[in-house]
């Protein structure tokens, strides 16, 4: 493996596109991140609990908000709004939605999450 590695989201190795959803993935030595764009109208429930079939979302997200604004409700019933230059740790069992009308732009570092997400069962 070399030292430096590269990869660019507007070039991904991988792009998913469920309803209001695009995420450009990107592998890097091994390991692989995510942009994630959630247009107005998104809704995870809506959008992504079709291509997963579970209740709620199982994935474990670590990130950093570039634009836009995302509230997330946990099952335990805690409740954020992620914002733009907001890092974030969402655990699994959360439903989420975009607020507002700007499209809501994230980079996902879990790789596991990066590299499932909106993948399908």
């Amino acid at each position: 493996m070399a030292g430096v590695e590269t990869g660019n989201f507007d070039a991904p190795d991988e792009k998913r596109t469920p309803d209001k959803t695009e995420l450009s993935l990107v592998n890097l030595g091994g390991v692989a991140a995510g942009r994630l764009i959630a247009q107005p109208g998104w809704t995870w429930s809506d959008c992504i609990k079709p291509v997963v079939g579970t209740e709620s979302c199982e994935a474990h997200h670590i990130g950093y908000a570039q634009s836009g604004h995302m509230h997330v409700v946990h099952n335990d019933g805690t409740e954020a709004d992620i914002e733009a230059g907001d890092a974030y740790v969402i655990e699994p069992g959360h439903n989420a939605w975009v607020v507002g009308d700007e499209p809501f732009v994230a980079l996902e570092f879990d790789s596991k999450t990066a590299k499932d997400y909106a993948a399908g069962s």
